[in-house]
């Protein structure tokens, strides 16, 4: 098994390796070997404008038709590709079926395009259970945030994600968010989580731009920008792209800003970028994703439902959307 495939269990199933990079033995258990996601490569590449999908609601329950024909329109708009169940998606509030049944619905509508599967919590060994159940479905990675409540020390925070890594099949993405997790990630952590061969990228919402140009400089990780004001600077600076919420509306002039700066055309993505500044802000001027959906319920695409203890945007904040979102329109 010195090629990493695993005897007797199929052609997508690779033997998952030790710490200190060897492979199992012929006779190892079944628990030694992941399914092989078809989606992973060697050096995979996160460029572009990924969308953190909201979960749509009706009733109570997950909207799947909207959430089908908002991942089609998106598609068709030019993203790269989706995260599912990150917190934009409301991942919290569904449970393990909910969220599998979403990832399902994503899959069957992308057109081929590439999904990050977004993961959370505070228990490693649920986590890496959970890891090991998605290996099943062809994902292009997973986000996975420090664990939350607990703010772990610096090498807890290494053991967590290393961890995780060593149980997925598909590259990782370290979210980083210590507004949501309580956690701060520092530089040298990142660094050092960069030795792994399947940490590939960060998502980067840690507020520190040093930290940033800092990982960006090293050149091991993909930076996306995941604080959607800094997409430009981020990228500007050397970042590959952005998991932006914003991007669900006016999807196209997202695509646009990214697509210029990978070209060096600093100016055209400015004029591109600047007008949106305003709808960025309005976006999160209350706690995401409820401004975000009151906008698309606007425009018929779902239910403007959230679950508690979310709640749905403000009238006047609504308002203010409606009316900015068809002034970009008309641009």
């Amino acid at each position: 098994m010195s090629d990493g495939t695993c005897k007797g269990l199929g052609p997508h199933w690779v033997a998952r390796a030790s710490n200190d990079g060897s492979f199992p033995s012929v006779d190892s258990s079944k628990e030694a070997c992941v399914p092989q996601s078809t989606h992973l490569s060697a050096s995979p590449d996160f460029s572009g404008l990924w969308i953190p999908l909201v979960t749509p609601f009706r009733g109570g329950a997950v909207d799947h038709a909207a959430l089908s024909a908002l991942t089609r329109r998106l598609a068709d708009d030019g993203v790269t590709g989706f995260v599912v169940c990150a917190s934009t998606g409301e991942a919290a509030a569904l449970d393990e079926a909910e969220q599998l049944a979403a990832l399902d619905t994503v899959q069957a509508a992308a057109g081929g395009l590439p999904i990050i599967m977004g993961l959370s919590g505070y228990h490693l060994g649920k986590m890496t259970d959970w890891v090991r159940r998605l290996a099943e479905r062809p994902l292009a990675g997973l986000q996975v945030p420090a664990p939350h409540y607990i703010r772990p020390s610096q090498a807890g925070l290494i053991e967590w994600f290393r961890a995780i890594a060593d149980a997925s099949a598909v590259p990782v993405l370290v979210y980083d968010i210590p507004y949501r997790t309580g956690a701060i990630i520092a530089r040298e952590t990142l660094l050092a989580l960069a030795e792994h061969p399947r940490i590939r990228g960060i998502k980067d919402c840690g507020g520190d731009t040093a930290k940033t140009r800092a990982v960006i400089a090293d050149g091991r990780l993909q930076v996306l920008s995941g604080d959607d004001h800094h997409i430009f600077s981020t990228v500007a600076e050397g970042g590959v792209g952005a998991i932006a919420a914003s991007g669900h509306v006016q999807t196209r002039r997202f695509v646009e800003v990214l697509r210029l700066l990978a070209e060096n055309r600093l100016a055209e993505a400015r004029a591109e970028w600047q007008p949106l500044q305003p709808l960025i802000e309005m976006l999160f001027a209350e706690p995401n994703p409820a401004p975000l959906k009151a906008l698309l319920a606007h425009d018929g695409s779902m239910s403007d439902e959230l679950r508690s203890p979310m709640t749905r945007a403000s009238s006047a904040l609504r308002d203010r959307l409606v009316e900015l979102n068809a002034r970009l329109s008309r641009l």
